[in-house]
């Protein structure tokens, strides 16, 4: 019994320490909460004042920019002679190719040329063995003298039986067979004579002799090789200046060249390198041919060039640029200054003020004429204003600006200067769509 007293005293006791202890850990456990919720609002503040920092930064750095002065490159409008022209493919072809071939056989003796040295007409240039010909020549002259002997014995009886005939002494069977064998020494003497100047002939083909102005080519034979008459190639002869260049446009632009080549009889054309960047030689239209290619529906033109210089050279690829009218006094920009945008066409143009202040402003155009590095303008800014040829992405309306020129201008040619009609000097590059094209 006093056990269980003891038992029973205690238990009481151990209930009432349990609810104490869990509001204990109830309470940790909410500060801990509390804590971490603390932490965390902690770490969550300090991102958006770091995103907050930092977008305040970029927003000072581009307000820094937008304010800084954009380096741009500027040149000016010019106003100058300006030539409209069609553009074309063409190929440089000589003006005259001969492709030398012996017209008698025999043995090629040394040759009378440097390769690639020129030649004159007339020059002899290669020889055949004459020998074989020489006494072929000479059978001819003898078979001729011993033919016009016989004939000469031939009137001279002729003479003596007219003589005999007429005083009753021979025939007149007699006297006629006289006169036909004269007639035959003279038929036989016509042939001889003919042999004569066969035999004169061909030898006189034993020295080939070239039959153009021109350049000698590469040596296609050796000598001491056996020739074959009108078959073997000895040489090609070619005739560079002059020289031509074939050419093609659509057909549809063959009237207006057609109409241009009939009431001027002469058309301005000018050769430039494969790039459509540098003149190479300036010429004139010689004539179009007389059919359209109806797999191209296109038409061949042929141009010469003087070529005094040989610049142009055969198979030679180049761009012909076929002058149709020159426009003296054409607003002329750099087609790189032009931009396109929801605007339209513009350019941007530099002003600057008393102070030395640039700024840049859009100014509309209206593009007339497009030609690789040039753009002529129907309207627009004046001659002489500045406009931007590089840098113009980071502008916008009344940017301040720091200008240089550009290199172009440094080497006082902005754009490689073109010329009236009939000048050569340089014209613009090629490009798309063409000067030569009015606008659609």
């Amino acid at each position: 019994m006093p056990m269980l007293d003891t038992t029973e005293s205690r238990l009481p006791a151990s209930n009432s320490a349990g609810p104490e202890q869990g509001h204990k850990k109830t309470g940790t456990r909410i500060v801990v909460y509390v804590l971490l919720l603390a932490a965390l609002g902690f770490i969550v503040w300090r991102i958006h004042q770091n995103q907050m920092q930092a977008t305040a930064k970029s927003a000072s750095q581009i307000a820094a920019l937008m304010n800084r002065p954009a380096p741009v490159q500027v040149t000016s409008v010019e106003q100058r002679p300006m030539p409209v022209f069609l553009s074309g493919l063409g190929t440089v072809t000589p003006y005259m190719s001969v492709t030398v071939k012996a017209r008698v056989g025999g043995e090629l003796l040394p040759v009378k040329f440097t390769e690639g040295q020129e030649v004159q007409q007339g020059q002899t240039i290669m020889e055949i063995d004459p020998s074989p010909y020489k006494a072929a020549l000479d059978q001819a002259k003898g078979n001729l003298a011993h033919d016009q002997a016989l004939l000469k014995n031939a009137q001279s009886e002729y003479k003596r039986y007219t003589a005999l005939y007429q005083a009753g002494v021979v025939s007149k069977e007699t006297l006629d067979a006289d006169e036909a064998a004269m007639g035959q020494y003279e038929g036989a003497i016509a042939a001889d004579k003919a042999a004569v100047d066969n035999a004169q002939l061909q030898l006189s083909w034993c020295f080939i002799q070239s039959p153009i102005n021109g350049k000698i080519g590469l040596r296609l034979v050796d000598p001491g090789n056996i020739i074959a008459a009108n078959t073997t190639n000895l040489v090609i002869i070619n005739q560079l200046r002059p020289i031509a260049v074939y050419f093609t446009l659509p057909e549809n632009q063959l009237p207006q060249v057609l109409q241009k080549l009939r009431a001027d009889a002469e058309m301005p054309v000018d050769a430039y390198d494969r790039s459509d960047t540098h003149k190479i030689a300036s010429g004139r239209l010689l004539a179009a041919d007389n059919q359209i290619d109806t797999t191209t529906g296109t038409a061949r033109l042929k141009a010469v060039f003087d070529n005094q210089d040989e610049s142009l050279f055969p198979n030679q690829f180049v761009n012909i640029h076929l002058v149709l009218e020159n426009r003296p006094n054409a607003i002329v920009v750099p087609t790189a200054a032009i931009q396109s945008g929801v605007q339209g066409t513009f350019v941007w143009v530099i002003d600057t003020d008393a102070s030395g202040k640039s700024t840049a402003r859009i100014q509309p155009v209206k593009v007339g004429l497009t030609e690789g590095q040039l753009t002529i303008l129907e309207s627009g800014p004046e001659k002489g204003t500045n406009i931007v040829v590089d840098g113009a992405e980071r502008l916008r309306p009344g940017q301040v600006v720091t200008v240089s020129t550009s290199h172009s201008d440094r080497t006082a040619n902005p754009v490689q200067p073109n010329a009236a009609i009939g000048n050569p000097a340089a014209m613009p590059a090629s490009g798309a769509p063409h000067a030569s094209r009015t606008k659609e």
